[in-house]
């Protein structure tokens, strides 16, 4: 995003002077749109393939597999919105889909990256339960105790959705039309501190609880001692597992929250700093796209973190392997059958 204009220049000298001036929102690089529906339309094709194994495949559900199949919906949620948002940067950074849509988006959004914190938390935590204190009766080894707390988890996503509906509505800022958007100035206060209560409770508790559980658990796994080749496959997937989970805290969320909490400070306290709030939101945009990875990297957690997952979805590969080739055999005996009667055909008539 060019922000050396002369425009830019003029807006940078009258805020050192100290004047009142605005910030207009400047269209985003296309680059940053064609980016955006290529993750969330892998993310789309992935979690659908997903969602399809542990509803038709898999028979027996485990605690487990009940928080990823959440894990699962709750990234799947994000694909409606990216339309909106790739629409919203090809029109220049102008919301032009009314209210409803701009809370339906919010709320979209929300769920999808605070669902998937709140159960890859809750994910961590069943794995420590189950690994570590094997033989010690826990809440977490229930499946009735988790459908409960997954209910309980998507009731509080929901409220919370309502909630940002009526504190961030569609704003008119500089001829734009803003939706979730740092331009909109009466929402500055709002934004501060919702973020702030984001930053603590939506990320930086659910990722040291993360943390301190997948410590212990990849402790617990380095003192065993597997002799036979299947303990210590599984003992391999656990830490892969392990890995992927702080991967996708670290490279998908740890940025989103870090950019998005120092916009909303330099917006609170230095409103006027126009090339730093221009280029605060280009990077918020481009982590955004980074969360969005999260719903290509959950898959991986599936296929190590539940062998039924992981077992229907080598047999479904298979069976499309083999209809595959079925078709293709098929489709090259027509072709065979065909230049043989045309050959015969040939033949009779010379």
């Amino acid at each position: 995003m060019d922000i050396s204009g002369p425009t830019t220049a003029v807006i940078w000298q009258n805020s050192s002077i100290g004047l009142e001036t605005d910030c207009p929102p400047e269209a985003q690089h296309v680059s940053l749109t064609v980016l955006l529906c290529l993750v969330y339309l892998v993310g789309l094709f992935l979690n659908g393939f997903s969602l399809w194994v542990f509803t038709c495949k898999i028979r027996k559900w485990r605690t487990g597999t009940v928080l990823q199949f959440n894990l699962a919906i709750s990234d799947a949620i994000a694909c409606p919105a990216t339309p909106l948002m790739a629409a919203y940067f090809a029109k220049g950074s102008n919301w032009e889909f009314g209210n409803f849509a701009c809370h339906l988006k919010i709320a979209l959004l929300s769920a999808h990256f605070y669902g998937s914190i709140a159960f890859l938390t809750l994910i961590s935590i069943h794995r420590y339960v189950m690994v570590v204190h094997i033989k010690q009766a826990s809440p977490m080894k229930r499946k009735g105790f988790v459908k409960k707390l997954c209910i309980g988890v998507w009731c509080f996503l929901v409220v919370k959705a309502i909630i940002y509906g009526v504190l961030l509505p569609v704003t008119t800022d500089d001829g734009h039309q803003q939706c979730l958007s740092i331009h909109q100035k009466k929402l500055t206060s709002s934004y501060f501190t919702i973020n702030f209560l984001l930053f603590i409770f939506g990320f930086i508790i659910p990722f040291t609880i993360s943390v301190v559980c997948y410590s212990r658990l990849a402790q617990s796994l380095s003192r065993v001692n597997v002799k036979s080749p299947q303990g210590q496959a599984i003992k391999m997937k656990s830490l892969r597992m392990i890995g992927i989970c702080l991967v996708i805290f670290g490279l998908c969320f740890l940025p989103l929250n870090i950019v998005r909490t120092v916009g909303v400070i330099v917006k609170k306290y230095y409103p006027m700093h126009c090339p730093l709030l221009l280029q605060l939101e280009t990077a918020y945009y481009a982590t955004y796209i980074l969360g969005g990875i999260n719903c290509c990297l959950d898959p991986l957690i599936y296929f190590f973190g539940s062998h039924n997952f992981s077992k229907a979805f080598r047999k479904s590969l298979r069976k499309i392997t083999v209809r595959e080739q079925e078709r293709d055999n098929r489709s090259e005996s027509d072709t065979v059958s065909y230049s043989a009667k045309r050959s015969g055909v040939y033949t009779v008539s010379t």
